[in-house]
């Protein structure tokens, strides 16, 4: 095959984990590399630029491209025989958007016609076996991990399997077990298998920060709330009319539950929209005062943002713990707080009452977990 600019001669890594994911894909340590988190972290433009480079230069034979295709409208996956060639064609199109600005498509389309890139309809794979060749699943989380790990059961010799997914954001809210979690959890400690957690410090496409915030939004709009969380809605509308309040989430029998009374932590957290948390506060605090005299309830507010250390700050039992995060973002189907090593047991409380106190609330205002890491903070030298 002659020699032609690949699409990683183009296409370089813009954030540390990025440049981890790549580590991975090359080395010879890992047949299985599983890449989750959200939208626009680069998932699928490094998986395709790295299957499509190590075909080009003949390392493997075969690049083989697994994605379902799913009706948004009426949430179910389609297959090949239901599109006919135009399943293929959709898959084609989602390539060729990848790839388009690093690639001359024409290339890819020699490749494909070639049998050195196979769209695949992983429903019609049983039987086939494929030896020095590149299997990737994408968008993982929409399929069963059963139908995943048929895939997988294709890989032949000297081949390499890349599974993504994002268990967060582009998946059904009520499926709590949905495929890209559970093969995570899988693939976790799994021989010749390796598991990069891409988060929002990984988000690199434009827009993609907005969307995810308002896929937040909308799933905190939309959940259920129980009678107290819908008077101390009514309550808001009330005495603050003009503040456009996101929702409220009540927590006093978590308080109970994990043994936390400290006045610091309120009984109940209202989420606003940007700029307007001063608008449902009053001046002098004396609307928010009004809303915690009708519910009868200890209240604080915080606006809709994507940096979950205000969160900790609002509701945390011990009021300084924030200024020792040092990291919050997603790490799979968790939020995984980085904390200074030395601040690691007020932090995570007796029993880990209060990282489980954490977890509850955050499950109940967006369906994600909570995990807690402590790491080492070099300290500053002191001056003599």
């Amino acid at each position: 095959m002659a020699k032609v600019k690949t699409p990683l001669d183009v296409i370089k890594p813009l954030t540390s984990g990025q440049e981890e994911f790549l580590k991975a894909l090359h080395s010879k340590d890992y047949d299985i590399v599983g890449v989750f988190g959200p939208t626009g972290t680069g998932k699928s433009l490094l998986s395709i630029a790295y299957g499509i480079t190590e075909v080009l230069k003949e390392k493997y034979q075969r690049f083989i491209i697994a994605r379902p295709l799913i009706d948004i409208v009426l949430e179910k996956e389609i297959t090949a025989v239901e599109l006919g060639s135009l399943y293929y064609e959709i898959i084609s199109t989602y390539i060729r958007d990848i790839l388009s600005s690093f690639i001359d498509w024409n290339i890819i389309e020699d490749l494909i016609r070639k049998e050195n890139v196979i769209l695949a309809d992983i429903h019609f794979l049983r039987g086939r076996t494929f030896d020095n060749s590149i299997l990737f699943l994408d968008d993982a989380q929409n399929i069963p991990p059963e139908s995943s790990l048929e895939l997988l059961m294709r890989m032949g010799n000297n081949s390499k399997m890349i599974i993504a997914g994002d268990p967060v954001f582009q998946k059904n809210p009520e499926i709590v077990l949905d495929g890209a979690t559970l093969l995570r959890e899988a693939l976790i400690g799994e021989e010749r298998a390796i598991v990069i957690d891409l988060g929002l410090k990984d988000v690199v496409r434009v827009g993609a920060r907005r969307g995810i915030k308002l896929i937040l939004e909308v799933r905190m709009r939309r959940r259920k709330l129980n009678d107290v969380e819908r008077e101390i809605l009514e309550a808001a509308r009330t005495y603050a009319p003009d503040a456009d309040v996101i929702t409220a989430a009540e927590f006093v029998n978590e308080k109970k539950k994990y043994g936390i009374s400290g006045e610091h932590t309120p009984d109940a957290l209202i989420i606003t929209k940007e700029d307007h948390l001063g608008r449902l506060v009053g001046r002098g605090g004396e609307r928010i005062n009004k809303i915690e005299e009708e519910v009868g309830l200890r209240i604080r507010a915080i606006e809709l943002t994507l940096d979950f250390k205000e969160l900790v700050r609002a509701v945390h039992p011990v009021s300084w713990i924030h200024k020792h995060i040092i990291d919050a973002d997603f790490a799979g189907p968790y939020m995984l707080f980085k904390v200074d090593r030395d601040s690691f047991g007020p932090f995570v409380g007796q029993k880990g009452f209060y990282v489980k106190f954490l977890d509850s609330i955050l499950r109940k205002l967006v369906g994600v977990g909570a995990r807690a890491l402590e790491v080492e903070v070099p300290r500053r030298r002191r001056r003599r």
